[in-house]
């Protein structure tokens, strides 16, 4: 059986630990004229830089075949099998990219829409690595990811939805009902799709309001990953929460990422968000 090597799109927050095991395929932002490769020729501190203080609302490109089959190649020609996790292809069309990339290698590339994004995508490609090393083949964690993959959930308190609607994620009208009087809107991302979970008035309230989301879902499959994340402006927020939460995760150490540009880009900025598994198999 060949070696198994992981590789996600750059939209998945993955932590350094798992960054060093893995393979990144970088995405593509634009600032007007200016196109930057996110992770590579600018990093996310320096693009929540250039969201807040620039006059230009950044876009976005997802990554082409071209760039997967570069990738899955060198690792086939390593030796290895592969597994590509990609953001929800309901999101984006890097997951068809990929699809189409690993034509060129039949039963050596195996393609995986997480069904999520950012610190979600992060855990199903750190639990793809525990499976990597229990020794399952590569179709045997696509096969594993493709199941579990349904019981990931992303909670996130936002500033604004403002950035959501201006990048088509939501409707104007889901704006509209989430941006009234001021109140901070919840989200979450299930079956690959974002939804509104609420509103709420101020950063109180809408704890309470992730924690009776995450209650909804069961709660958290401590057994699994879980990680917490923030874009530019929300670390003092998200430390805020993570020190009032902790009983969520038995007080266990909880890693944290800056999300990426990319998805920082259709989110702005001031957010907090945590992604985990819930119980079930």
């Amino acid at each position: 059986m060949n070696p198994v090597r992981i590789l996600v799109d750059s939209t998945a927050d993955v932590t350094p630990a798992v960054a060093k095991r893995i393979s990144i395929v970088p995405m593509t932002i634009h600032f007007g004229e200016e196109e930057f490769i996110d992770g590579v020729t600018i990093d996310r501190a320096a693009f929540y830089e250039k969201l807040v203080t620039g006059d230009v609302l950044p876009t976005t490109s997802q990554a082409t075949p071209f760039i997967f089959e570069e990738h899955f190649r060198q690792a086939v020609d390593r030796g290895e099998d592969v597994v590509a996790i990609t953001l929800s292809s309901l999101l984006s069309g890097t997951y068809q990219s990929a699809v189409i990339a690993a034509e060129e290698f039949p039963g050596r590339v195996h393609v995986v829409d997480s069904k999520s994004v950012a610190i979600g995508s992060a855990i199903l490609a750190e639990h793809a690595l525990s499976l990597v090393d229990e020794g399952l083949s590569a179709g045997e964690i696509a096969e594993r990811l493709s199941a579990e993959r349904e019981h990931i959930h992303i909670v996130a308190l936002l500033d604004t939805l403002e950035y959501l609607k201006r990048g088509g994620r939501i409707s104007k009208t889901v704006a509209v009902a989430g941006g009234l009087l001021s109140i901070k809107p919840a989200i979450c991302l299930d079956g690959g799709e974002v939804k509104l979970a609420g509103t709420a008035r101020g950063f109180k309230q809408g704890t309470q309001l992730l924690h009776q989301k995450i209650t909804a879902y069961g709660g958290m499959d401590l057994s699994r990953p879980f990680l917490l994340g923030c874009t530019g402006q929300g670390e003092e927020l998200l430390e805020k929460f993570a020190a009032e939460s902790s009983t969520l995760w038995d007080g266990r150490p909880a890693a944290s990422q800056l999300i990426s540009g990319v998805v920082g880009t259709h989110v702005g900025p001031g957010a907090i968000a945590v992604a985990f598994f819930s119980p079930g198999r």
